[in-house]
């Protein structure tokens, strides 16, 4: 098997690149762990940003498509104290340039528009070598190979391509999320359902919060935070529903009980999310080719930018190889000398917006923070 490009990881950057690859007739092969697009679910709501994935879904020439997924009244933003007392109220007009959509759709929208075979399924990298001149050999778990002229790590945290080019590894950041949903919340879970409101809930203290979304057909997805050693959270069996969702909630003792009902009255288990970051300032020396983007680049603290970066970084680097034909060293030159100091920039200010949310003034520097963007 053989191809020229290829890509590794079937998320929404490497999905992105083969698009803006494809609209310019140049062909790419993704590789992907996954045995089916619907091997899993995809997560939650994402907010998808002017500057960047709202850009890069128009070099992908899927705007239209975009438009039409869009969760109205899903920019809602509101901060409530752990009383329950609403800090700050921002409706959905219209005009926030972030609206929402659900992850799930967002891929199927990039996965349909591209052409059948694009996506190998069921092809888990395990490892990768150089051959020299800038080639490199997938080896997949099936004892199966590829080779490619030019090989993109689009496959997340833990990504198998990184190491090529740098030694960073993703390291704990002291932050944890734990996630589960309330279903069909206007009619059984009424007092969270208000709490929440249209759009997204932030019931924070200095390292806890209680963060929410309201999704399609009235799910509630809600986010734990909570600064805690590792250990803490490992020291919980999730798997254990009702013991692990009662040791979450016995962080907010005291809590309003529409909050903390978005833990206790979890309806799916409890999945607990440790956050794990590259150093800010993470780049690599030029290694011929092969690059990375998206949380293989730039892994970090979850900002509302993560999807929206990886694609971009998609958009951006599938413009740079049209724009250098046959001359894959200097398109990556070309991606990567804005790369670096672009997710530096945004893995700064992540780190910024997590001590506005769990900081020691919380939640007052977050209704400041959102009230002087």
């Amino acid at each position: 098997m053989n191809t020229s490009i290829a890509i590794v990881g079937a998320g929404l950057g490497g999905l992105t690149l083969a698009r803006v690859l494809q609209v310019h007739g140049i062909a790419a092969t993704i590789y992907e762990a996954e045995p089916s697009a619907d091997a899993r679910a995809q997560g939650g709501m994402l907010d998808i940003h002017e500057n960047n994935g709202q850009l890069a879904l128009k070099a992908a020439g899927l705007f239209d498509q975009f438009l039409a997924i869009i969760h109205p009244g899903g920019q809602a933003t509101r901060v409530l104290d752990k009383n329950g007392k609403v800090l700050l109220d921002h409706p959905d007009d219209g005009t926030g340039g972030r609206p929402e959509v659900p992850r799930g759709e967002l891929r199927r929208i990039l996965l349909d528009s591209l052409p059948a075979g694009t996506v190998r399924w069921g092809h888990k990298v395990t490892a990768v070598s150089a051959l020299g001149d800038g080639r490199h050999t997938l080896t997949f778990a099936d004892g199966s190979t590829a080779t490619a002229g030019l090989l993109v790590g689009a496959d997340g945290a833990w990504s198998k391509v990184r190491p090529l080019l740098s030694d960073a590894k993703p390291q704990y950041t002291g932050t944890a999320f734990i996630e589960t949903y309330l279903f069909d919340s206007d009619t059984r879970h009424q007092a969270s359902a208000q709490a929440v409101g249209g759009g997204a809930l932030f019931a924070l203290m200095p390292g806890k919060g209680i963060l929410a979304h309201r999704e399609p057909n009235g799910s509630l997805h809600t986010y734990v935070e909570l600064n805690k050693p590792k250990h803490w959270f490992d020291n919980i069996d999730f798997s254990d529903q009702a013991t692990a969702l009662a040791r979450v909630a016995g962080e907010f003792d005291g809590w309003a009980p529409a909050l903390t009902a978005l833990i206790t009255d979890g309806e799916t288990p409890p999945a607990p999310r440790a956050i794990h970051a590259l150093p800010v300032e993470h780049r690599w020396a030029r290694v011929p080719g092969v690059t990375l983007l998206g949380d293989a680049a730039h892994l970090m603290i979850p900002s509302g930018e993560g999807a929206n970066l990886a694609m971009f970084d998609g958009a951006e680097l599938g413009k740079a190889i049209v724009a250098n034909p046959g001359d894959v060293e200097a398109a990556l030159v070309a991606y990567e000398k804005d790369l670096f100091p672009r997710s530096a920039a945004e893995a700064a200010e992540a780190e910024r917006v997590l001590d506005v949310c769990l900081g020691p003034d919380a939640p007052g520097s977050l209704v400041d923070f959102l009230s002087n963007p």
